[in-house]
């Protein structure tokens, strides 16, 4: 009898022990797992960039930059001033949310912000010309507002420019190409601007049609040619009707202009601040999920006046 019963206690002890040590374990595991999954989650914000960079030299597709028949433009063919000037980089990665150009005394900088802080150096050159080149002769990223900001030398627009920035974490060169966008300035940025004006025509007051020209954007738009034109006191302004109705405002020079019509494709009635040149303008469209502001040209070819 007693030997039963201390048999059935010493089982008891076995099963409570056991049971007690399997569900330390899976807390323990549970515990373990969870704190991986915590850690992976942070690991994964911090170094998404970075992971991304990190593949650069393999995998990231070299995209097109500038456009067919561009032709470089020099500071001394601009005004002095601070301007919004587009970018395009032939890397996905190395991303460009802003640039301000600046020209001063017959020379050009811009600062770049970009949209992280994965490289944390330029160098005006190739990767084998910086690994060669002096520390000082690099360009130091600048944090500003959590992210990195580069100021460079700027030799021409419209024309590529070779450079390569060091990711900050693997410490390693990628060379990249860049093009400075002389479409995506305003035309009083030029010098000659208004040799290209309604002055430099020979025109009278009047209506008239004239070729328009526009590019930019997905290349899917479209306006209509010729456009309708109204001279008045020295003032031009072009009738532009779009290839759809889902713009709602277009900006030129700064000021927005909204739709003259309420039925039908959009139609504006804009000012032509330069002829036998690009003349830039940003036009909102509607068709994407949210209201989104495209930048084009257009073109307004005096030789087809009638």
């Amino acid at each position: 009898m007693k030997r039963s019963y201390l048999a059935a206690l010493l089982l008891s002890g076995i099963i409570i022990t056991g049971c007690g040590a399997n569900e330390s374990s899976s807390s323990t595991e549970n515990s373990s797992a969870t704190e991986n999954a915590a850690t992976t989650v942070v690991q994964t914000e911090e170094n998404t960039e970075q992971s991304a960079e990190s593949t650069e030299h393999a995998t990231a597709p070299q995209q097109e930059v500038g456009y067919e028949g561009m032709t470089a433009v020099a500071a001394d063919e601009l005004n002095d001033g601070t301007y919004d000037i587009t970018v395009d980089s032939t890397s996905s990665m190395f991303k460009i949310t802003s640039c301000e150009l600046t020209v001063e005394n017959g020379t050009m900088t811009a600062k770049m912000t970009m949209s992280g802080k994965g490289y944390d150096s330029m160098f005006m050159g190739t990767t084998e010309e910086a690994e060669k080149a002096a520390e000082t002769e690099q360009i130091p990223a600048v944090i500003e507002n959590g992210v990195s900001c580069f100021t460079v030398p700027v030799e021409a627009l419209d024309k590529e420019i070779i450079c390569t920035s060091k990711s900050a974490k693997k410490q390693e060169w990628y060379d990249r190409k860049l093009v400075f966008r002389a479409d995506s300035l305003p035309a009083s940025a030029f010098k000659d601007s208004a040799s290209h004006g309604i002055e430099s025509i020979d025109i009278e007051d009047g209506e008239y049609k004239i070729d328009v020209t526009l590019e930019g954007g997905s290349g899917k738009a479209s306006v209509q040619s010729p456009a309708a034109l109204k001279v008045t006191d020295g003032k031009s302004i072009a009738e532009i009707v779009w290839s759809s109705s889902n713009y709602d405002y277009m900006i030129v020079d700064g000021e927005k202009y909204l739709p003259v019509n309420t039925e039908g494709n959009s139609v504006f009635e804009i000012p032509v601040t330069v002829f036998d040149k690009k003349m830039k303008v940003s036009a909102d469209t509607t068709a994407m999920s949210t209201p989104h502001e495209i930048e084009y040209t257009l073109y307004f070819d005096t030789a087809t006046l009638k």
